[in-house]
């Protein structure tokens, strides 16, 4: 994402400010010599481009070089095709040391926000979704890391882009992006490529469709696989109950929202051949029109331009799958009530292979799951109440007879859910907290790797008698890898006035976001507030 750098912005951004301000009948302070800009009554018809408090990516101190993948102004559900090439002045293609995906985008105007992807060789390489636009229009930049698709970059590959998008009186917005890759050539005896230092798997599997949940997918891999992942783009989207899974109830309660039995209770596994494989709790994606758009005009929630995938270790059963034959995957998000749409999870599946071996054969040696426990409680009256409880856990193992001997790999995983949801009987008050964990062991002949993640939304939103709507908004994304805490924490305050002309809307927000990183040797820790739409702070602690 974009980073302030400079005092200069800060003192333009704020003679915009007053301008916008002066449309409107308001006096601003004066802009003090550090920079520092007074805050409007409320929004404008203009605020500052969307940015994020995360670090940018570290990238080597060596030659690169960068390629336009796509450029194109989406205004329909019509995909961008290009072709792809690799360079050539950066060291030997799917060999460098690091590439750098990023997208440039503006948009003016009214317009919803929007999920889109971009394709390479048929992988999915990036998911986003965009920023809803000020009147006078934004600009914004995501970057990704995706080294480790530099097999599948390394040679000349179709490119599909598209962000979905409608335009027309009411909905002007038209989407202007710009993807551009850059690569960064390996420096011998400084940089080592991403190949050499095993990071970038020698295969990347590419099982549906762009935009689409993932059955009865066909996967034959190498026979000489010895570690082998699934990354699932898992996304709840299109403007309907899913895209606010964890708001969904039982049959028997009475909300807006229906659900199944399982009322909120959501989870994405991998089957093999009808055997579930790997489970994960997908993140509580916040969109950038969800609950209230005020909320997230200049910092979006955690993950929303750059949506993770979930990754699941399927190693244990990669002696299964080096048999040479076809064998059947499915992806399928648990808790979606039969027949309901809404979810898309597009699937890789990323390959390493035994360099000396060309056949390496294995089994799976124990296999312990059982259904999901998932309770729902409902009370009704004045407020009415939901309080799901829900865990899971998985735990295979598995061995390899590779080239540099036996290797056995066990991967011990298991989820939580927790949600409490209140709310009037008319949902003028709707209240709602969520906490979901997951947690994922992996040891491979004795040696122990551990990720934790905790994810959590507390949400909680008023319509007065002014038709005034009030939300309340904290979410985090937390995660321990091995001793590395990555922590993104949001939270926001805005108000504004239902069913009107957005100039007559007198909306008004105070957001912040914290993003802390600490592992060996680094600390990172920056914080940045706004008001109004205006940055109020920008401080790091590191």
């Amino acid at each position: 994402m974009e980073h302030l750098t400079t005092l200069g912005r800060l003192r333009r951004m704020a003679l915009a400010l007053a301008a916008a301000a002066a449309s409107l009948g308001l006096t601003l302070g004066a802009v003090s010599p550090a920079g520092a800009v007074a805050v409007p009554a409320e929004f404008g018809t203009d605020y500052h481009d969307p940015l994020t408090a995360a670090p940018a990516i570290a990238t080597p101190h060596t030659r690169s070089c960068s390629v336009t993948v796509a450029e194109a102004e989406f205004k329909d559900f019509t995909p961008y095709t290009g072709t792809y090439t690799p360079p050539t002045g950066c060291g030997t293609p799917g060999r460098w040391s690091k590439v750098v995906l990023r997208m440039d985008g503006s948009v003016a105007g009214r317009q919803y926000d929007r999920l889109g992807y971009l394709d390479i060789g048929g992988v999915q390489v990036f998911r986003t979704s965009t920023p809803e636009p000020s009147q006078d229009g934004i600009d914004w930049s995501v970057e990704k890391d995706v080294t480790r698709y530099e097999k599948t970059l390394s040679g000349e590959q179709s490119v599909d882009m598209l962000i979905g998008n409608v335009v027309n009186d009411t909905y002007t917005g038209v989407l202007d992006v710009k993807v551009t890759l850059t690569f960064y050539a390996p420096e011998p005896g400084r940089t080592p490529s991403a190949t050499s230092s095993t990071s970038a798997p020698d295969q990347v599997i590419p099982l549906s469709d762009a935009d689409s949940v993932t059955t009865g997918a066909s996967l034959t891999t190498p026979r000489n696989s010895e570690r082998i992942l699934a990354e699932v783009y898992a996304t709840g989207s299109g403007g309907g109950c899913e895209e606010f899974w964890y708001s969904a109830v039982t049959p028997s309660a009475s909300y807006s929202c229906q659900g199944g039995d399982d009322g909120p209770y959501r989870e994405v596994e991998v089957s093999i051949d009808g055997k579930v494989a790997g489970i994960a709790s997908p993140y509580p994606n916040v969109w950038t029109g969800g609950w209230s758009p005020y909320l997230w005009s200049v910092l979006p929630s955690p993950t929303t331009f750059d949506v993770r995938p979930l990754e699941f270790d399927l190693t244990p059963f990669a002696g299964e799958l080096n048999d040479g034959k076809a064998h059947t995957v499915d992806v399928s998000v648990l808790g979606v009530p039969s027949g309901q749409t809404g979810w898309s999870a597009p699937t890789n599946i990323l390959v390493w292979q035994d360099a000396h071996k060309s056949v390496v054969t294995g089994a799976v040696t124990s296999y312990r799951t059982s259904a999901p426990q998932v309770t729902n409680t409902y009370a009704d009256g004045s407020l009415r109440s939901l309080v799901t409880e829900g865990a899971h856990s998985l735990k295979v193992s598995g061995y390899l007879d590779t080239s540099h001997g036996r290797v056995t790999t066990t991967v011990d995983r298991s989820l939580t859910t927790a949600i409490t949801h209140h709310w009037t009987p008319d949902e003028n008050t709707d209240n709602q907290t969520g906490r979901w964990t997951d947690a994922q062991k992996v040891t491979v002949n004795g040696r122990t790797s551990r990720t934790d993640r905790t994810y959590t939304l507390d949400g909680r939103a008023t319509i007065d008698t002014d038709n005034r709507l009030r939300v309340i908004m904290a979410v985090d994304d937390h995660t321990r890898t091995d001793g590395v805490l990555r922590d993104d924490k949001y939270a926001g305050d805005a108000t504004f006035t239902l069913g009107v002309a957005r100039e007559d809307r007198h909306a008004v927000a105070t957001t912040s976001e914290r993003y802390r990183l600490r592992e060996a040797g680094v600390c990172y820790d920056h914080t940045l507030a706004t008001q109004q739409g205006v940055l109020t702070k920008d401080v790091r602690r590191c």
